[in-house]
């Protein structure tokens, strides 16, 4: 850091040197809670600056000085432009989240960005995945970089127990009410496309008399944060969210992840189901597929390796959606299925692959069915779940996987 002259410690103001830009809020917000956390007994000052709120507090944070800042791309060139953030000094740049800033339109920012810092700095480019566009960037802007893998190749969600649900779009609200009787989703975030159809569902279940709250692009900073905070605290038994907004959540507990519509990215979708499984623990997924998502089921199938078990006997099964699918095919060689168990906990045979679409496996109760009333037959666990087979997904010929929307979005 610099200093003000020989007047001692008041005037004594840091020199930003540490940029670590990331692609939302939240995420932004969890690195500032790290670098607080890490450097606990240092002298380092860090700030964080994003959109949604005031700037005012994050104006005078940067007047007094700090060593690191932590932003989103849409508020630091805002304040940059403003004579507020001087970028001069920096000798250290973060990108994390590559990817995603791609999704979100932000790369025109952070390239700007990037042409205000030193030529002379290290930078690190943290990205979950390498489209072609990464990969250009980090020519661009890496010098005779190091490549670090800290994972396979092959994405896979293993810990994470997956179902598919083949469904009539108009019917998708229905089913998810019906599933939400099970008392065993006990913590669930629902993901879906769009700010307005998140905003459009957390109201209806929240008519429905389920505690629910919704988090996307369109709320203030401060409406997510308390958002995320009644989830978190166990007052909202649901979260309804964006797959932009969900990232850099971390939240423990989360029984069941629910894809109300399928990502048009695939890679979004292990995004979405690591949200269940933390740390090490089991998590269930339930996805919803109407005959246009067809596609986009493939291409999770795809990248993640893994067999998706279809439930074909439910409430609102599509025939339309579930057109061309094989018949029910056995198990896979040397894996048993699941013992099922009565009400009294005993277990009784199985009868092919049958478990509660609700409930983890390895529960003892009565599958399926809601605490209020364990004997109600519209609730109990559902038979005949088979696995979805290679290519079982594919869509109506000449259906084409929809195009990734890049605009940049009204809020970071």
């Amino acid at each position: 850091g610099g200093k003000g002259g020989r007047g001692g410690r008041n005037r004594w103001r840091p020199t930003l040197r540490a940029l670590v830009l990331a692609p939302t809020r939240e995420l932004a917000l969890q690195i500032g809670e790290s670098f607080r956390t890490y450097g606990r007994y240092l002298t380092l000052r860090h700030t964080v600056i994003l959109g949604g709120v005031s700037q005012h507090p994050q104006v005078r944070a940067l007047s007094i000085g700090v060593d690191i800042l932590v932003a989103t791309p849409g508020r630091l060139l805002d304040l940059k432009e403003q004579g507020h953030a001087r970028l001069g000094q920096v000798s250290h740049l973060v990108l994390d989240e590559a990817d995603l800033m791609l999704d979100m339109g932000f790369l025109r920012d952070v390239r700007k960005i990037i042409a205000a810092l030193p030529a002379k700095r290290q930078t690190m480019l943290f990205s979950a995945t390498m489209p072609s566009d990464i990969a250009r960037l980090a020519r661009e802007v890496l010098s005779d970089p190091v490549r670090v893998e800290v994972s396979p190749r092959t994405i896979t969600v293993e810990q994470v127990e997956q179902r598919v649900f083949f469904i009539d779009t108009a019917n998708k609200r229905a089913l998810l009410a019906h599933l939400l009787q099970d008392a065993g989703m006990s913590r669930v975030i629902v993901f879906m496309r769009t700010k307005r159809g998140a905003s459009r569902l957390a109201e209806q279940l929240e008519k429905a008399g389920f505690s629910t709250e919704a988090i996307h692009g369109n709320k203030s900073q401060n409406a997510r944060q308390s958002a995320l905070a009644r989830f978190r605290n166990g007052r909202a038994r649901i979260l309804v969210a964006t797959d932009v907004a969900a990232r850099g959540i971390d939240i423990s507990g989360v029984s069941h992840v629910v894809n109300y519509e399928l990502p048009n990215i695939p890679e979004s979708y292990v995004h979405r189901v690591g949200r269940t499984a933390r740390a090490g623990a089991e998590g269930i997924a339930l996805s919803f597929c109407d005959s246009s998502e067809r596609a986009f089921l493939r291409d999770i199938e795809r990248i993640t390796k893994l067999p998706i078990t279809v439930v074909e006997n439910h409430p609102h099964k599509s025939t339309a959606a579930f057109k061309g699918q094989i018949p029910p095919r056995p198990s896979s060689p040397g894996r048993s299925a699941p013992k099922r168990r009565n009400a009294t906990g005993h277990s009784r045979p199985n009868k092919g692959r049958s478990e509660s679409y609700g409930n983890a496996p390895k529960r003892q109760t009565s599958p399926g069915a809601p605490a209020s009333n364990g004997s109600n037959p519209k609730h109990q666990g559902l038979s005949g779940e088979r696995t979805a087979p290679s290519g079982a997904s594919r869509g109506a010929p000449g259906q084409r996987r929809r195009r990734r929307n890049r605009s940049r979005p009204s809020a970071a």
